[in-house]
């Protein structure tokens, strides 16, 4: 158990997809400003903060981005950092703003997350965006690999088939699953996106093998994504000051986060010890078991990853995921419905706003605010699984709705 309780106040973000000419500062006011309007706060009322980026420096150009948070009014002056961990960087955000407040630096935290991977016309430079994406590989591991992560990954695809005798089809159930769950998510990428089985599998068009000899296809991968969210965490003191009502709330009830090595080779990636770790550490500290979670938003990054997620979280056994998926029982009626967001293939994937939107989407679904095709009605404990790297770092959290 946590040492004093810690709760979600507030959720913001910006549709996932294109910010267009928005700057970087005006990106971080937004979210700031934003997070802070849905609970009618001032930004004044923070204590603390953290900020969250993967590619500032590649792709933006900018650093120091805790003093762009500096920038809001009432920020000054305040115990802030910026924050880097892969993927995980949204999820270690969330993580770095509870342990303040457990070290009673404050009553009221903000966690960040932001990315803009697109330039001000809406597009993409895929090379240069791999590049950037690249650096969070081991440097033995990127020779011969023109796009690093959608290789390291497709390899780790193969795997997962070879291992368990799982088909390409059955990993593409899973993308047209998220696809479905996005057509009702208005803030998701692809929102107006639908998508059968016959595309998923079909090489012709924009679906096409990301390496030849390896299974990933472009619908097996997540999207380049522009985006921010943020969240503010409090104690029960923080909400008093803040007038925000518990009920109105989500607690933060668990969470651990664990780094393996980073280099793929050498480990059983089909098994990670510190994701399979921290989710337990977090199940312990939450007083629950998967038995208990009925909503997981898992970084399903590609296809394969929705499929070992659900066995990280413990929905599924070993080998066991892919099957979870083409069962249904990850729908939103099923077992237990797991990226009901749309996921990173289908919601999008700003990766420093990726870990905080999914534990802002776990908590909307326990406080009942999902869109009504998504809710899940017996949304009492979530659980949420962000990585970083080839399956390197792991932030895990569960939530659960307040009594």
């Amino acid at each position: 158990m946590l040492n004093k309780p810690l709760f979600i106040a507030s959720y913001h973000q910006s549709k996932f997809g294109k910010l267009k000419t928005m700057t970087v500062p005006e990106i971080v006011s937004n979210a700031v400003v934003g997070t802070c309007t849905e609970i009618d706060c001032e930004p004044g009322a923070i204590d603390v903060g953290s900020i969250a980026s993967a590619c500032g420096f590649t792709l933006n150009d900018q650093g120091l981005l805790s003093g762009l948070m500096a920038m809001v009014s009432g920020l000054e002056g305040k115990p802030m950092e910026s924050v880097e961990n892969a993927c995980a960087s949204g999820g270690q955000a969330v993580l770095s703003v509870a342990h303040k407040l457990l070290l009673g630096l404050g009553d009221v935290g903000i966690a960040v997350g932001f990315e803009k991977m697109r330039n001000d016309e809406g597009k993409m430079d895929g090379k240069r965006i791999g590049r950037a994406l690249g650096v969070f590989s081991h440097p033995d591991e990127r020779e011969g690999k023109a796009y690093i992560f959608p290789h390291l990954f497709a390899e780790v695809m193969q795997l997962y088939m070879d291992t368990h005798g799982v088909s390409e089809e059955d990993l593409a159930r899973i993308a047209v699953a998220e696809y479905g769950h996005a057509t009702h998510n208005p803030n998701a990428q692809m929102s107006r996106v639908d998508l059968t089985l016959e595309q998923a599998t079909t090489i012709e068009g924009i679906n096409r093998y990301i390496v030849d000899g390896l299974p990933l296809k472009t619908y097996d991968c997540s999207q380049i994504t522009d985006g921010y969210a943020g969240l503010i965490l409090a104690t029960e003191e923080g909400l008093a000051k803040l007038g925000v009502a518990k009920q109105e709330c989500v607690e933060l009830a668990g969470f651990a986060q664990a780094t393996d090595p980073i280099q793929k080779e050498g480990r059983d990636v089909l098994r990670p010890a510190g994701a399979l770790g921290a989710m337990n550490t977090a199940y312990e500290a939450a007083g629950v078991t998967p038995a208990d979670v009925t909503v997981a938003e898992v970084h399903d990054c590609f296809t394969v990853m929705g499929a070992i997620g659900v066995e990280v979280i413990g929905k599924a056994g070993y080998g066991e995921g892919a099957e979870f998926w083409k069962e249904c029982r990850a729908s939103v009626h099923g077992d237990c419905a797991v990226n009901t967001s749309g996921g990173l293939i289908a919601k999008g994937h700003p990766i420093g706003a990726t870990g905080v939107a999914m534990i802002g989407w776990a908590a909307k679904q326990l406080l009942g605010q999902a869109p009504t095709e998504l809710q899940r009605q017996d949304a009492e404990v979530a659980a949420t699984f962000n990585i970083g790297g080839p399956i390197c770092a792991s932030v895990c959290t569960v939530l659960k709705q307040v009594a």
